[in-house]
């Protein structure tokens, strides 16, 4: 086993196990747990005695509450170049573990933020319990989905995750299945019985024998009725008319939840959506997060949403431009503009490769 402040790394038979070890922190992620966990996984996918990597977090909070976002608004004040190397970083990590080559198990236990999302949501197997909740939270802080959300919520059944990403809720583990960002329900006390099962067995047998034979219904998906026609607009001025306008009271309680976020991270969030629908693939959907990421960076409101959320916790954050009609259709484009050598570059090294 090798140790660090921030991740453990095991071998268990043939089994691969990165544990996630910032438990204080929900096991947020830095720029060192992701080059670590990519350094691992690279090691072991040429290493014929791992047959399967498991992916866990310490503590009993969560898998991962998403990126370290105190580092990120430091150096958003600093207007340093740490959180663009980080997020590249990540980024190319959540690419390798869609197209990792051997059964990468992700057990998204309790919280599961942000880019906690991104090193399980994109597994071969995807594991929730009772005590799931998945969310992208994004658009609270004047951000924008990423480490491939958008291309995740994008192709959820519907405009559920259209609604995911514009209300920033979390959501449980029926709920993450009926959207199609995990596959298993297993009990979170059937956990290391798990574990031990993936060192010896098929990855995929050794889930499946875990896994809950029934588990409560999506209260989500049983909403898509209202959801499906409340989003369907390109317009989140529109979306939220329909919202207001909807007798369903869970309507008018999303309408009240994006009304509160950031004007602006709500428009690129639509339009991030959106066109992630069109793109090809995984890589081409992190090059335009990327983008987007870096833009969001540069401008006020992330920086201002943190301070409101996390630093000096007054919940009370004073968005530039303040109101959604202040937000034009150019200044959304502008947040997906060509980033010039700066590009992330995914969908071109995935060309290359093929």
């Amino acid at each position: 086993m090798e140790t660090s402040e921030e991740i453990l790394i095991r071998r268990q038979g043939h089994l691969g196990h990165l544990i996630l070890n910032r438990p204080k922190a929900m096991n947020a992620l830095t720029h060192g747990m992701v080059t670590a966990m990519t350094q691992a996984l690279a090691q072991w996918a040429d290493n014929d005695s791992v047959v399967t990597v498991l992916l866990t977090g310490a503590g009993d909070r969560g898998l991962c509450a998403g990126g370290d976002i105190v580092a990120i608004y430091r150096d958003a004040l600093a207007q340093g170049e740490a959180t663009a190397r980080f997020w590249a970083d990540e980024y190319r990590l959540n690419a390798m573990i869609a197209r990792y080559p051997k059964p990468y198990v992700a057990v998204m236990d309790g919280v599961v933020l942000g880019g906690g999302v991104g090193v399980s949501a994109h597994a071969s197997l995807r594991v929730v319990t009772e005590r799931t909740k998945v969310g992208m939270p994004e658009t609270g802080i004047g951000f924008v989905p990423d480490v491939g959300g958008t291309w995740l919520l994008s192709r959820a059944p519907g405009e559920l995750g259209t609604h995911v990403a514009l209300t920033a809720g979390t959501i449980t583990g029926a709920d993450a299945i009926a959207l199609g960002l995990a596959d298993h329900f297993v009990d979170s006390a059937g956990l290391p019985a798990l574990a031990e099962a993936l060192a010896q067995a098929d990855a995929a047998e050794a889930v499946r024998a875990m896994e809950r034979n029934s588990f409560p219904p999506s209260d989500l998906a049983a909403q898509r009725e209202w959801v499906d026609a409340c989003y369907a607009s390109d317009s989140v001025e529109e979306i939220l008319g329909a919202l207001q306008a909807c007798p369903v009271p869970a309507a008018r309680a999303a309408a009240e939840a994006i009304l509160a976020k950031s004007p602006s991270a709500l428009k690129v969030t639509l339009a991030s959506l959106r066109r992630a629908r069109q793109l090809p693939n995984l890589e081409a959907v992190l090059d335009q997060e990327y983008r987007v990421s870096l833009r969001a960076l540069a401008g006020p409101d992330m920086a201002e949403g943190i301070r409101a959320q996390v630093i000096d916790k007054d919940r009370t954050p004073r968005w530039t431009p303040p109101l959604l009609h202040e937000v034009t259709a150019a200044d959304v484009g502008e947040y997906f503009a060509d980033l010039g050598p700066r590009e992330l570059g995914l969908s071109s090294e995935l060309h290359v490769r093929s």
